[in-house]
């Protein structure tokens, strides 16, 4: 849905004076959700669920050192920069078109994808829809959204450890199935990640087109198995779906040939949060009679912000089984307010 009130933009104003974390490692998840309560319709009640965020966001960190073309790579992972990355790239965008900074940092980032618990590249999904939404306008808060979104990233950016690819799998929901989980599931996200050891080899593409069918496919199954497995975590298992949509999203925005790597980071960030997070037995779920709008109604008003996001990739699913699952959130995370 095209916004046509100007609350996007004024969210986002709003919002550029408080940095992406807070408590050291929490993410600011309050521009992902605003984008997402917008494009379902509920643009009255943003400002009122902001007023209720703010307690939770932080000042942005102070700069350090500007990062510059000649300078960058040793800027890369460093969340002490964060500000520096962010003025770098809001620089980019003022310079050059959008599109253009975006295919050249893509590459560079996507090794990082799961930096963050995969909150910087979900930002970069949810900005780059604003940009491509039919009928809006490329306005300055949404291409300042993209800078703070890939400054994140850049910042936070760190790979996975080096994986072992076991059997393959003839799926992506069997691949997910076929996940081995981490040793300890407990501690952080950082911790947990360190301890991977193999993926399941699944979503070879040999053209962009498979992979963006291969991803498509990746986030429906991810979004159906939280509806079985979301208990495990319910709060960080929703990555595991919203992480790979957010690609997804972003492809339209991309130069072909980037599709294909784009769908093997894609299964990596799935895969790391299912391996992190996921609960060795399944759960009974209930079938929802809801229909999509009153799906996304229920965790709006329930006022979560991973709650909120996981609605808006069940949606873009679609199917009786992802409503389900978005129901699920809505039952499994606590209300946010």
């Amino acid at each position: 849905m095209t916004d046509t009130t100007g609350t996007l933009d004024e969210a986002l104003e709003r919002l550029h004076t408080s940095g992406p974390e807070r408590d050291g490692r929490l993410s600011n998840h309050a521009p992902m959700a605003v984008e997402a309560l917008v494009r379902h319709g509920r643009a009255p009640a943003v400002h009122r669920w902001l007023d209720r965020y703010a307690p939770k966001l932080e000042d942005a960190p102070p700069a350090v050192l500007a990062v510059t073309a000649e300078t960058w790579r040793e800027a890369l992972g460093d969340p002490s920069r964060i500000t520096d990355w962010t003025r770098f790239f809001a620089r980019e965008a003022a310079d050059r078109p959008w599109r253009e900074v975006l295919a050249e940092w893509w590459p560079r980032l996507l090794p990082g994808i799961a930096a963050g618990a995969t909150h910087p590249v979900i930002r970069t999904g949810h900005a780059v829809r604003t940009l491509l939404t039919p009928g809006a306008q490329e306005t300055a808060p949404r291409r300042a959204e993209l800078a703070h979104a890939l400054g994140y990233w850049a910042a936070r950016h760190q790979p996975l450890p080096p994986l072992a690819p076991p059997a393959a799998a003839p799926s992506a929901a069997a691949a997910l199935d076929a996940v081995p989980p981490v040793p300890r599931q407990d501690g952080g996200i950082r911790a947990r990640l360190a301890q991977l050891t193999a993926f399941p080899r699944w979503g070879a593409a040999p053209d962009p087109d498979t992979a963006k069918a291969l991803l498509t496919e990746l986030v429906a199954a991810a979004t159906h198995r939280y509806a079985t497995h979301g208990h495990g975590e319910p709060i960080m298992l929703v990555h595991a779906a919203t992480a790979p949509n957010a690609v997804l999203r972003t492809l339209p925005a991309l130069p072909r040939d980037l599709w294909v790597p784009s769908l093997a980071a894609a299964w990596s960030a799935a895969a790391a949060v299912t391996a992190a997070y996921a609960p060795r037995e399944a759960a009974p779920y209930a079938a929802t009679p809801l229909i999509p709008e009153e799906v996304f109604e229920r965790a709006a008003a329930h006022g979560d912000d991973h709650t909120i996001k996981f609605a808006d990739t069940a949606l873009d699913v679609g199917d009786p089984l992802a409503l389900a699952a978005a129901a699920r959130a809505v039952e499994l995370n606590p209300p946010a307010f």
